[in-house]
């Protein structure tokens, strides 16, 4: 009998991942989720670092902060360029942090409600239908600063995103996002930004060094079904000597990580949900590739009216980046 996972609609247990994803969003993160490998927990839950002790940026505030460009030291796209991911400090402030996490929670227990302990939980879009979120997914700080990275004159949308990793959440397996982004070019990144700190103990992402990492994996397959592809990469990247970054994050810091950069993030082991915003831009002029696979997900969501092998131009996809 074929092993399959219950995470997985009924229309993709059959076959490979050729075929599009069949179920929502939400479903795409509990079946992805699975695929990590997971050691057994040592003890019991500890306390969160909890939001920024700091009193919450109005809107106005925010909008003005968010406006404000942020440089990005010549440094720090060699970084980029080099290594895949850079972490850039002072992107947000304390306040703006505080003022997006309580938004983000409003917005999470809407959609998800309170019961979610051990979930992986995600929010899409929001900037279509959420004033603040509004102003991150196309503030020109965050977007500007996206653009000097790639060394573009300007980025486009292609979707924002709220990553709610729960209190007793497992680890996110290891991957790159250019499985994920149906997209024909590899000038694509997201701003991961957290909406509090991240110690070691609430799983921040970790960065394998290098863009060419997948020269490293070529013979591996992907495991749709279990843990066999996250297991066979992390020993690779042990074998091979790869360099793995995983510090935690100190309030109002941001990463931007290449598509591809592979990554993975551990368990939240705190009583705290380990929240991000991650906005990903892709350079203007890329096309969709021609034959997307369940593991773009729910692609067509960020790309409306878009085929493949097309511009990926359409009316979500704005340019609100330049450098």
């Amino acid at each position: 009998m074929a092993v399959t996972n219950e995470k997985l609609p009924e229309a993709n247990r059959e076959g490979g991942i050729d075929a599009p994803w069949a179920g929502d969003d939400q479903q795409w993160w509990d079946w992805y989720v699975t695929l990590a490998a997971n050691p057994e927990a040592a003890g019991p839950l500890v306390d969160g670092p909890g939001l920024p002790d700091v009193a919450p940026a109005t809107d106005d505030e925010l909008a003005a902060f968010l406006a404000e460009p942020y440089v990005v030291p010549v440094e720090a796209v060699q970084s980029f360029s080099r290594n895949a991911f850079v972490k850039l400090p002072g992107v947000l402030s304390p306040p703006v942090v505080r003022r997006l996490a309580e938004r983000l929670q409003e917005l999470l227990v809407a959609q998800h409600g309170t019961d979610t302990a051990g979930r992986f939980l995600a929010l899409e879009q929001m900037w279509l239908h959420d004033d603040l979120m509004r102003q991150v997914a196309t503030s020109s700080r965050i977007g500007g600063a996206a653009a000097s990275l790639l060394g573009e004159d300007g980025v486009r949308i292609y979707h924002d995103n709220a990553l709610s990793k729960e209190p007793a959440c497992g680890r996110t397996p290891w991957h790159h996002d250019d499985e994920h982004f149906p997209l024909d070019s590899h000038q694509v990144l997201t701003a991961w930004m957290p909406m509090s700190a991240i110690p070691a103990e609430m799983g921040p992402l970790s960065f394998a060094h290098g863009t060419e990492l997948r020269e490293v994996l070529a013979d591996l397959d992907f495991d749709k079904v279990g843990t066999t592809y996250d297991v066979a990469v992390s020993q690779r990247f042990g074998t091979s000597g790869v360099e793995v970054t995983d510090s935690p994050y100190a309030v109002g810091e941001v990463s931007f990580h290449s598509s591809l950069c592979f990554h993975t993030a551990g368990p939240n082991r705190t009583t705290q949900p380990r929240r991000a915003l991650a906005t990903t831009y892709f350079a203007d002029g890329t096309r969709v590739i021609a034959s997307p696979t369940m593991v773009s997900g729910t692609w067509q969501e960020f790309l409306p009216d878009t085929a493949p092998g097309a511009l990926a131009q359409s009316a979500l996809n704005p340019v609100v980046g330049r450098s």
